[in-house]
């Protein structure tokens, strides 16, 4: 696979449209409560969610999302909750995958699969082969995913796969076998809730990436929330170490200046 280059590493290209968004769908339960409806509602209205924010990062430009569905520590849920988070997971694979094979969304999940049922990493399994070759936007699912499991199992790998290099490893060595290694780092954090934090996901790759929250829950989150988030993003200075001096004269020279960069060019 190809592998992508670091921020800390390299400046990636910034872009008036984030090439990666990552978000963290929160709210699902607490947009039930507010309702008085079960929380199974708030997690099954999440899902049109997913819908609408995949319809409008194709129509925007985004060529990857990444959404953290559920989270190693999501376990300590009620068991009755987690196993109707399960059977909508599965029930998703099953309506979605030809849709999104259809309209040229590649399908990847990234997390330990192994501590789902078998009928679950068989569905899985099968939509990322169907889906393996489309290119117009990805579309990752965290499930049982943790940022700290992801450097741990990163880490195990490259040590079995590079023995003779222990003492000396570096960025490089690692980054082929974290879950997103073959994924530009995420230009664009989203978390709804109202909850600002990180939470355990993506803890290697959010080094560099701008973060966004907002109180809405997820049920709510739609094209319009989305558009925001992006206006924010357009707005931030993204140096990656250099002086806004700097950032302002390397924007001068591309095609593709950010609206933050732009208006102090102008001003």
């Amino acid at each position: 696979m190809a592998i992508q280059p670091s921020s800390t590493r390299a400046i990636p290209e910034v872009r008036p449209v984030p090439r990666h968004v990552a978000i963290i769908m929160d709210g699902n339960g607490r947009w039930a409560k507010t309702r008085k409806l079960p929380r199974a509602a708030g997690h099954r209205e999440g899902v049109e969610a997913v819908r609408r924010v995949v319809r409008a990062s194709i129509e925007r430009g985004v060529e990857y999302v990444t959404l953290f569905a559920f989270s190693s520590e999501n376990w300590r849920r009620p068991a009755e909750e987690v196993s109707f988070l399960m059977g909508l997971f599965v029930a998703a694979l099953e309506r979605e995958v030809d849709k999104l094979h259809a309209n040229g969304v590649r399908l990847k999940v990234i997390g330990d699969v192994s501590a789902f049922d078998t009928r679950l990493v068989d569905l899985i399994r099968q939509a990322e082969q169907k889906t393996a070759g489309n290119q117009r936007l990805t579309l990752t699912i965290a499930a049982n995913y943790g940022g700290r499991w992801d450097l741990m199992q990163a880490i195990n790998a490259m040590t079995l796969a590079h023995p003779e290099k222990r003492g000396c490893y570096r960025e490089t060595d690692l980054e082929p076998f974290l879950a997103l290694g073959d994924i530009p780092e995420p230009d664009l954090f989203i978390r709804t809730g109202g909850e600002q934090r990180i939470s355990n996901f993506l803890l290697w790759h959010l080094a560099y990436t701008e973060l966004y929250f907002t109180d809405k829950f997820w049920p709510d989150f739609d094209e319009h929330l989305l558009d925001e988030a992006i206006a924010s993003y357009r707005r931030r200075e993204r140096r990656f170490g250099r002086t806004s001096e700097q950032l302002h004269a390397a924007m001068a020279q591309t095609s593709f200046p950010s609206a933050a960069a732009s208006e102090a060019l102008h001003a």
